[in-house]
């Protein structure tokens, strides 16, 4: 079972809010997934994005591959 940490697209049309969850990767975007670790908000001024590190790395430690888009998100956040 592959695994991913990607991003869950939410939000009304032309307003995007996304939940960054750890899912299978054969489920489809918006589908089921295991666990939320947090939320991305693009539409805010600055841009809002809050992760649960600790469940992150959990889930990185175990083998759960982020999207280059989360990849960069964490990154993001490790730094703050």
């Amino acid at each position: 079972m592959a695994v991913k940490i990607r991003l869950r697209r939410m939000g009304a049309k032309k307003a995007p809010f996304y939940r960054i969850v750890v899912a299978d990767s054969r489920y489809p975007r918006g589908g089921r997934f295991i666990e939320e670790l947090g939320y991305y908000d693009p539409t805010k001024d600055p841009k809002v994005v809050k992760i649960d590190m600790e469940k992150a790395q959990k889930w990185i430690a175990n083998g759960a591959q982020p999207t280059d888009t989360v990849k960069s998100l964490l990154k993001q956040q490790s730094a703050e």
